[in-house]
């Protein structure tokens, strides 16, 4: 026959078995909480998430551990954490702060190359076409539309 695994109503509670031993001994099964105050071993109230006031207070509640109790537990656990997220928020925060500061940089480089080409191929453009201007007035040629002389007719 298959245990089932969270099942405190059909088996009798293993934690409240140790009821006169010491922490060491009721912490030794995972799912048992050891309180100081009324010195029992009792099964730990996974419905509630916490141990009520009247099972056991915070500060005289055990679990895992003997030299820790609940309530320094559960607030090493909350700074913990909140420190883990301020951080993952932090390290967000930079990468793509960093990331845009890189691209900023990066699209004005493009840009004043990109300016600098087109000034280049506009010094270019104007010798040239002085160079044609040249040419033409040696030759005699106006700079007039290719269509003038049809107008002339």
């Amino acid at each position: 026959m298959i245990k089932p695994l969270f099942s405190l109503s059909i088996y009798p509670a293993v934690c409240e078995l140790k009821n006169g031993t010491n922490c060491e001994e009721c912490l030794k099964n995972v799912s048992c909480l050891w309180c100081i105050k009324t010195k029992s071993c009792v099964t730990y109230p996974v419905a509630t998430i916490l141990p009520p006031h009247s099972l056991c207070p915070l500060n005289e509640a055990r679990w895992g551990q003997c030299s820790i109790n609940f309530q320094t537990l559960i607030i090493a656990m909350a700074v913990v954490g909140g420190v883990i997220i301020l951080a993952f928020f932090i390290c967000l925060f930079c990468c793509c702060k960093c990331e845009n500061v890189g691209s900023s940089s990066f699209e004005s480089k493009m840009q004043r190359q990109a300016d600098k080409r087109k000034g280049k191929s506009d010094t270019r453009k104007a010798e040239m076409r002085t160079r044609h201007d040249e040419i033409r007035q040696k030759y005699g040629l106006s700079r007039a539309s290719p269509y003038a002389r049809f107008e002339n007719n």
